[in-house]
């Protein structure tokens, strides 16, 4: 196992910048992901590490080593595809045996006669059936890619990389290929199998869902830049900025345009059809805002029935009246996309809501939680 560091890492092609001056240190033993959405850099960062792309500027670094120029098979890592590229006229087991069956270790003789298998054939098969024990894929060895499930094949191109035992997992949207109840359950395995194997994993994804429910930490990217770096629980909190706080969290959080005023020695934001006020321990920091343009950020959770008991009390500062345009149940909670003046947000109520399409209703905004940013640089301010 090993860590793993980019420094000011950047990849170009011709005008293009996909990644630019990204820095990173990456923990052994660790679960980074790697989020964010499609042409955002992510999965050209990964094709870096493992040594597919070569890198415009900057140093990868596994372990002490600084691996630019090293190629891929002398790396020590092994890389999971998002297409499993199993070779199809191979069984399981002579798949998931094939890399260390390839694997060779220099001698002192003459070509062709200079090099000798790394792995004896015993060797290569306790090592193909522990990963196929640990993957329940023992009595799947002799069967074809094309006699497989889209989950089987996913666990055999795991199982592939597994027995090679890497200082490095490198994994490229994985799960993308799999039904919706087929990746939740994969995605629960993985995080079990990096548990028990403790082998420092870097996953790409676009999948914001799979990013907050598997990595240790996560990186959100954007337009090759690095937007913030954090654990999950700090990105749905504390985002950096409207990006982060727009990607991280399903529905995606609403932003409202508001103007910071003062009524008397509190401080609102006024959205023309609705206002609400900052709490103290926020107030503060919007206090260089008043007169100025904000964006009013509130998660669609965080939003309530005022004729349903729940975690917020009515008030004057956090009451809003809403138009009700659609519907959506869900179980427990019913997602209702509202407006109010010429602005929507989306709201996630509890099914017990008596609002009906085409309604006016009075929901609670939970204050506490909410957001606010800078209309021009889109930071957050708290």
């Amino acid at each position: 196992m090993a860590s793993v560091t980019l420094k000011d890492l950047t990849k170009e092609f011709k005008e293009v910048i996909a990644v630019n001056k990204v820095n990173l240190d990456i923990k052994d033993k660790e679960f980074l992901v790697l989020v964010g959405p499609s042409g955002c850099g992510k999965t050209t960062a990964l094709r870096m590490i493992a040594g597919l792309e070569e890198a415009t500027g900057g140093e990868i670094l596994i372990g002490d080593r600084v691996v630019n120029d090293v190629s891929p098979k002398d790396r020590d890592i092994a890389m999971v595809f998002q297409n499993y590229a199993l070779y199809p006229h191979m069984s399981v087991y002579d798949n998931m045996s094939f890399g260390l069956r390839l694997k060779r270790t220099p001698t002192s003789g003459v070509w062709p006669f200079n090099s000798k298998r790394t792995f004896t054939k015993t060797e290569i098969d306790q090592r193909v059936k522990d990963a196929a024990q640990l993957l329940g894929l023992e009595k799947l060895l002799q069967r074809k890619p094309k006699q497989l499930s889209g989950g089987q094949r996913q666990r055999v191109a795991l199982g592939r990389a597994i027995v090679r035992e890497p200082k490095v997992f490198l994994m490229d949207e994985p799960l993308s290929n799999l039904d919706a109840k087929l990746r939740v359950q994969t995605r629960a395995e993985l995080k079990k199998l990096h548990r028990r194997l403790g082998i420092t994993t870097v996953y790409v994804t676009h999948d914001q869902v799979e990013a907050m429910t598997m990595g240790d930490r996560i990186v959100v990217m954007n337009h090759g830049d690095v937007q913030q770096v954090d654990t999950p629980l700090t990105l749905y909190n504390k985002p950096a900025n409207m990006f982060v706080a727009g990607f991280i969290g399903s529905p995606a959080m609403n932003f409202l345009p508001v103007m910071i005023a003062t009524e008397g020695d509190k401080i609102v934001a006024d959205g023309g059809a609705f206002k609400v006020e900052l709490p103290p321990e926020q107030a503060g920091r919007a206090q260089a805002y008043i007169g100025k343009e904000c964006i009013f950020g509130i998660r669609p959770e965080d939003i309530y029935d005022k004729n349903l008991e729940g975690l917020v009390k009515p008030a004057p500062g956090n009451t809003v009246k809403v138009g009700v345009d659609v519907m959506e149940p869900l179980g427990d909670d019913v997602e209702m996309h509202l407006t109010v003046g010429t602005e929507t947000l989306i709201a996630k109520l509890d099914s017990k809501t008596q609002a009906k399409v085409g309604d006016t209703m009075e929901v609670l905004f939970d204050m506490s939680r909410s957001h606010l940013f800078d209309k021009e640089t889109e930071l957050a301010l708290y």
